[in-house]
């Protein structure tokens, strides 16, 4: 999703709400299901600085869509800390948008409710196939073996950022490749005040991303192929104390990061407090707080050891955006049309390369804008290095239960309390306790 969006707001009621989803049609005057044949109403993310960034960005666009089919699209910009529970309340309602953004870790968990329009082959054939449309970002979309939940808009993969300058005085040349040369580069960056690498601890979606590439690295998953939560598995286990370890162990990480939120760790990366982060699309960012494009530098992010690719090669979850269609919607097949028009190759361009994303549509990839020093390690991640997080519907609630537990963990480090296998496994084992049963 667009940075680390808020952690899946009211997940602890989320399957309850997707249980009472309706599928049935809109009151009419309510929201975008009743929409005339010429209009549309579009939910879309706050994807740029501000919403109203987001509103000169898409405008033109959708007066360009109502130009070439005679659609008005009324467009509101939601922002992340709201999505979510405005798309449950739609669920449950019967009363939302015709078309809207999705963050695409929700993809499963939506689907489940049965309020999303399923991309089957013949809908997919509307937008001019399934095959335009890289493999991974498709593997974000909804359940393995059911129809997408949705198609993918956005496309965004985890780097390992760098500060040059920090680096140089450190006299490190070049950035680490596997976790152990990022722990030895990171012991000598972290002195005077200063810290080899950025952390959130407080973000629960960061740390479920960044925990479940680890858990990937060391062979594991944190569900089993039947979909039932697997939090205690000595890899997942393994893979959350290497990561709370970074702090509490090897002390490359400040323990006032345990606190920190959304963006925090960025802020102190482009203010030479911290030499690297692990993130997805920051240049915007840095930029929007003053830092040089020549002052860092972006590698792919560590494994464990060798080279990014497949099995434990995964470097990074395949983060990123999905548009959806409301299934009650009265405009379906202007619906369709939209999704065409904002996944054509030339919409995938425009928009990727204002937000500083991937375009999730294999032509549209093959522009120069996605060839530059900041994007191509992330398209070459999103392409070769990169896994869909767990698509089950309970999704939501194994971000908030483990992003938690990994919280609790990192405010023990920060503590100064020690960090061990048997606390680390305690604290899953606690989260899996509060999963839904199956």
């Amino acid at each position: 999703m667009r940075k680390t969006r808020a952690a899946a707001v009211g997940a602890v009621t989320l399957s309850l709400v997707l249980g009472a989803a309706a599928c049935g049609g809109g009151t009419p005057g309510a929201g975008g299901s009743d929409a005339q044949p010429k209009t549309l109403t579009y939910w879309a993310s706050n994807q740029g600085a501000s919403l109203e960034v987001d509103k000169k960005v898409l405008q033109p666009e959708l007066d360009k869509f109502e130009k070439r089919t005679g659609i008005k699209v009324k467009l509101e910009v939601v922002p992340w800390g709201d999505l979510l529970n405005r798309i449950l309340t739609a669920t449950t309602s019967g009363q939302g948008p015709d078309v809207l953004n999705i963050g695409n870790t929700w993809s499963a968990s939506l689907q489940a409710g049965g309020a999303l329009l399923p991309w089957d082959e013949k809908n997919f054939d509307a937008i001019g196939g399934r095959d335009r449309f890289v493999e991974s970002a498709l593997g974000s979309t909804g359940a393995e073996g059911q129809d997408p939940a949705a198609v993918p808009l956005y496309s965004m993969a985890y780097a390992l950022y760098y500060n040059k300058k920090m680096f140089a005085e450190a006299g490190i040349e070049q950035p680490p490749t596997t976790w152990d040369e990022l722990v030895a580069a990171g012991k000598k960056l972290s002195k005077d005040g200063k810290w080899a690498l950025g952390a959130e601890g407080s973000n629960l979606s960061n740390n479920i991303h960044q925990v479940f590439v680890l858990a990937k690295q060391h062979g594991a998953d944190f569900f089993t192929a039947d979909g039932k939560a697997d939090f205690t598995a000595d890899g997942v286990v393994a893979a959350v104390k290497q990561y709370v370890d970074l702090m509490a162990e090897d002390k490359i990480v400040a323990p006032g990061n345990a606190e920190y939120a959304q963006n925090q760790s960025l802020s102190d990366f482009a203010k030479d407090r911290t030499a690297m982060v692990l993130w997805q699309t920051a240049a915007a960012t840095f930029k929007s707080q003053g830092m040089k494009d020549d002052e860092w530098g972006v590698a792919p992010a560590p494994v464990l050891s060798g080279a990014p690719g497949a099995g434990t090669g995964v470097n990074s979850m395949v983060a990123g955006i999905n548009l959806a269609v409301f299934r009650n919607s009265k405009n379906i097949d202007g619906a369709k049309k939209f999704v065409k028009f904002m996944t054509s190759d030339e919409e995938q361009v425009l928009l990727n390369r204002t937000y500083g994303s991937i375009p999730p549509v294999k032509a549209a990839q093959d522009d120069d804008a996605f060839g530059t020093f900041a994007l191509a390690p992330l398209r070459e991640a999103l392409t070769t290095s990169a896994a869909a997080l767990p698509q089950v519907p309970e999704e939501s609630q194994f971000e908030t239960l483990v992003g938690t537990a990994v919280k609790e963990l990192f405010a023990d480090a920060a503590a100064g309390r020690e960090v061990t296998t048997a606390s680390v496994r305690a604290k899953l084992d606690k989260a899996q306790q509060q999963m839904p049963r199956k």
